[in-house]
């Protein structure tokens, strides 16, 4: 046997291979979703997985108003913020955010709720933050991405 003939072969630069996904969110649990396309952006589901480079694909999520918490959640869990001064403490919960995605003044793509979950799951880095970056998420069916082609999955079909 020889052992010098396995090699561990790490993705480079030129070698990664992006893509564009959709996934549809409706009737979707928000957390078990969210752990779902932070593993899709990472590229953890891809066999040239490489902790150190992003390597993950591009994400658009649709129908992000229709998911779902389960039991009382959407209002009665609470978030933390905090903005330096004193008695600066702020709360808010997953229905604000989801409020909030609707109005005009929010970016195009960044939904509040699904950024916030999201980002938890991610490195605390700049790679994390780079891949953050490659979400897209709409309230409705509808998406500018349709000049890249993005391929449809089944969100249920990955584990």
């Amino acid at each position: 046997m020889d052992t010098l003939s396995y090699k561990t072969l790490s993705a480079t630069p030129a070698t990664i291979e992006k893509e564009w996904v959709v996934i549809d969110a409706t009737d979707q649990v928000l957390g078990r979703l969210c752990s779902k396309i932070a593993k899709i952006l990472r590229g953890k589901n891809k066999p040239d997985f490489t902790p150190n480079l992003d390597c993950g694909d591009n994400v658009i999520v649709i129908n992000a108003d229709k998911v779902i918490m389960l039991g009382d959640k959407m209002e009665k869990r609470e978030y933390l913020r905090y903005t330096g001064y004193p008695g600066g403490q702020r709360t808010f919960t997953p229905g604000d955010l989801m409020a909030k995605s609707k109005k005009k003044t929010i970016k195009a793509g960044r939904h509040p709720l699904f950024i916030k979950v999201v980002k938890g799951m991610l490195p605390k880095t700049k790679l994390g933050a780079a891949q953050l970056m490659n979400l897209y998420v709409y309230n409705s069916s509808e998406h500018p991405h349709a000049a890249v082609n993005p391929k449809v999955i089944d969100i249920n079909k990955i584990k």
